[in-house]
């Protein structure tokens, strides 16, 4: 899972807000969002759905390849 992992890392960092900002909002522990972002976690659909509600994206966004 380290795609959507480093996916989530940029798509947040891009939109300005902080592990725990993404977090609070999406309902998550930073714990748990910290580990999806390392790629260690295996977050479910709901919670992807989330992060993607919060980053405004659509969640196939955390799967797309990127330089």
């Amino acid at each position: 899972m380290k795609i959507v992992g480093s996916n989530v890392r940029r798509l947040r960092k891009e939109r300005g807000l902080s592990q725990e900002a993404l977090a609070g909002e999406a309902g998550l522990a930073m714990r748990h969002l910290g580990r999806i972002e390392r790629g260690e976690g295996n977050p479910t659909v709901a919670i992807l759905g989330r992060m993607a509600e919060v980053l405004d994206v659509h969640p196939t966004a955390f799967y797309a390849e990127h330089p």
